[in-house]
């Protein structure tokens, strides 16, 4: 058995901790012309003029993650958060950004 053509992907999410600060967050989830849904970003001018966004909000976390290091240390709004990126996404995220640093970036698998 060969595996050919396989690609696998991930993403990685920096700047979680400039979120600390807020009460919700707005996650872009699709995006509309006329009220209804296009599966694309327009390129053309025009067009995006006209497009609206629609949004997912969630509630923010309040919480300093800059010392967070490993998953468990992320407040569970944090985690949900990032969950709701994937699913959107439908990529997983590996690795989070919670500082600066090198040390600032968790390793999810």
């Amino acid at each position: 058995m060969t595996l050919t053509n396989v690609v696998l992907c991930s993403l990685a999410l920096t700047k979680l901790d400039i979120l600390d600060v807020l009460d919700e967050i707005k996650i872009g989830v699709a995006y509309k012309l006329g009220g209804k849904r296009i599966p694309y970003f327009p390129a053309n001018q025009e067009i995006l003029q006209k497009v609206e966004v629609e949004y997912e909000t969630m509630p923010g976390w309040k919480t300093d993650t800059t010392g967070a290091r490993k998953w468990e240390d992320l407040p569970p709004k944090a985690q949900n958060y990032i969950r709701c990126v994937e699913n959107h996404v439908g990529v997983p995220v590996k690795w989070v950004g919670v500082g600066k640093s090198r040390e600032s970036m968790i390793q999810l698998f």
